[in-house]
Parts: structure tokens; sequence; C-alpha cells
């Protein structure tokens, strides 16, 4: 009983320390968050919580992680919940989640994409926990993304999710090679080369427009953020077809 206690008690206090962290992300970025500090705040001495941490990048690494699985949980929420319907559509669901996280959270999105911090390096499970994110994005691909916008018979497409593979050069194969072993450095079994490509492709430029938002550099343009984000995701869809007008399309944002 007495361990069972002590182990709450040790749960309850980092939860408490991760909590005035993320207060501290939020206000003043990652050069703000001092363990010191939090130990202030908690009314302890810093020796004290550094039982609990070892130092700053211990507790970066807890926040770290349960950013990536918090954005996980998300997007895979969004993307289970668009089951059945129309290709396109699933596509939209997941970048509407994604981009509702970010939104909601741009200080936790700033921790996991934004500028790294200078000797930081994530341990090795948080890769595999970011890896869950472009996951729940493959996985609405083959029977997704890849199947609309389809070129005609012939025609050779080489937009983002293009059912038409373009030709591949040597420089393309390499790529091709390297992208096949990142899938499967990451367990995603046998996923075509086009397919990962758009995948990354596709997360790349999501995250390039939600960067920009979060960071607030559209305000000055007077440019909404929500309909830029969703002309790039019917874009992403149509294969970088023309989309004007198609920004009237229900979607995220």
């Amino acid at each position: 009983m007495v361990n069972v206690r002590r182990e709450r008690f040790r749960e309850e206090t980092k939860v408490e320390a991760k909590r005035i962290a993320l207060e501290q992300l939020a206000e003043q970025g990652i050069a703000g968050i001092s363990v010191n500090a939090i130990a202030k705040r908690m009314g302890v001495t810093g020796p004290a919580l550094y039982r609990y941490f070892k130092g700053r990048d211990d507790l970066l690494n807890d926040l770290v992680r349960d950013a990536w699985h918090d954005l996980a949980d998300a997007v895979e929420a969004a993307v289970s919940a668009s089951e059945g319907a129309d290709p396109p559509d699933r596509v939209r669901a997941f970048a509407a989640g994604f981009r509702s996280w970010a939104i909601a959270q741009p200080h936790r999105y700033l921790l996991l994409l934004g500028t790294p911090l200078p000797g930081y390096q994530a341990p090795e499970d948080t890769i595999m926990a970011a890896h869950r994110t472009m996951s729940a994005f493959l996985a609405v691909l083959p029977t997704g993304a890849l199947a609309a916008g389809a070129p005609p018979a012939g025609a050779q497409s080489t937009g983002a999710l293009a059912t038409g593979e373009p030709p591949r050069e040597d420089a393309t194969a390499g790529l091709d090679a390297q992208l096949v072993a990142w899938a499967g450095s990451r367990g995603e079994g046998t996923v075509p080369p086009a397919v990962l490509l758009a995948g990354l492709r596709g997360f790349t430029r999501l995250h390039g427009v939600l960067s920009l938002e979060v960071a607030g550099q559209f305000g000055p343009m007077g440019i909404d953020p929500a309909l830029l984000y969703r002309a790039e995701v019917e874009s992403l869809i149509l294969g970088d077809s023309d989309v004007r007008g198609s920004t009237s399309v229900s979607g995220p944002g």
C-alpha cells in the first residue's frame, strides 16, 4: 500500500511539473522551460524535483513524447471517424484533425515541428511516437488520395497524390530506395514508393502552411490561413491540378 501511494504521489508530481512546463512553453518558448522555476512554483527545492526529472532535457523528453502521442491520437480519431467515407473526404479528415490539434495548442506543435532546440536530442522512442501521425496519413492515401483525381488513361501526372506514377529517373529511383528503407524502419511493411513519396510531400506541404499559421505569419498579409490550408488540401487531392473555386468545398478549417 505504501508503494502504491508513493507511486501515485510520484505521478501526480510529474503531471504537475509538466503542466507548469507547458505554461512556460506557451509563454516563453522552449528556452523558457526551467526545472528550478517549476520547483519554485510547486513549493519544493530544485534538487527535490530532480528526483523526478534528471534535468531539463529529461523533462523535455516527456513533453515531446506526450505531445506526439496526443497529436497521433487526434489524427487517428479523425481518420477512424471517416471510415467508409469517400476517399477524398478521408484525406480531408486527416488534414482537419491535424490542423485542429495544431491551432488548439500551437506551443506544443512548435515544440514538435518548430525550430530545434540547440543541443537537444529526442530519445529514440519519440521517433516511433512521431511516426504514428505519418502512418495515419499514409493509411488514407492508397484508398484515399491516390484513388482521387486519377488522370485520364495514358496521361502522365506529376501531382503529389496522383494515381499515375511519373516516370522514374535515376535520381528518383535513389529516393525510392530511401523511402522504402525509411518505411521499413518504421514498421510500415510493404508500401509502394509512390505512396510514401505522396505522404512525405503532402505532410511537408500541410506542415508548411500550419507552421507559418501558428507563428502568426499570415496576419500582416491579410490572408486567412484556414482558406489557404483548405486550398492546399484540395490541391493535394486533385494532384496539383487547378483548384480555383475548390475552397468552397467543405473541408478543414
